[in-house]
């Protein structure tokens, strides 16, 4: 019974080791998305509050998509898309548009856009820079920003 217990157990961990690597090789895409702009939305009233950032990293630990990536590998996304903001705000957004529009049509969209609504409103002041970077993201994924509250 041991060998058997031992093989199940090994089958098992093999098992979930492949899923978690296949979820990450589907939601590459997403998680960029997502984080790129969290970033912009973050970045729209010219200081990143610990809220939005802890707000971000809270959801993508609670998705079942995005939870197998690793936390510093998205802290370094994150950042990544910041100093880009910093060093140009027209070729980020630019940059942030590409990674978000890869979404048009697609039901992920309305998840880009919500997320980007709860990291906008995580500080307390979902702000109207906020917001109309939000709209803006709305347009390029062709959703009204209405049914979002924008």
């Amino acid at each position: 019974m041991a060998f058997t217990d031992w093989l199940k157990r090994n089958v098992t961990e093999a098992r979930d080791t492949i899923n978690a690597e296949i979820s990450k090789f589907k939601s590459k895409d997403l998680l960029e998305a997502i984080v790129a702009s969290s970033a912009m939305v973050a970045y729209a009233d010219g200081q990143i509050s610990s809220d939005e950032k802890q707000k971000l990293m809270g959801y993508l630990r609670s998705s079942e998509q995005l939870k197998h990536f690793d936390q510093n590998d998205v802290i370094k996304l994150f950042q990544k898309y910041v100093e880009k903001y910093e060093f140009d705000a027209t070729i980020a957004t630019g940059e942030v548009m590409a990674a978000v529009s890869k979404f048009k049509g697609k039901p992920q969209a309305q998840l880009v856009v919500r997320v980007c609504c709860a990291i906008g409103a995580s500080d307390g002041d979902f702000d109207q820079t906020e917001k109309d970077v939000v709209r803006r993201m709305c347009a390029e994924l062709e959703l009204d920003a209405t049914a979002f509250g924008l």
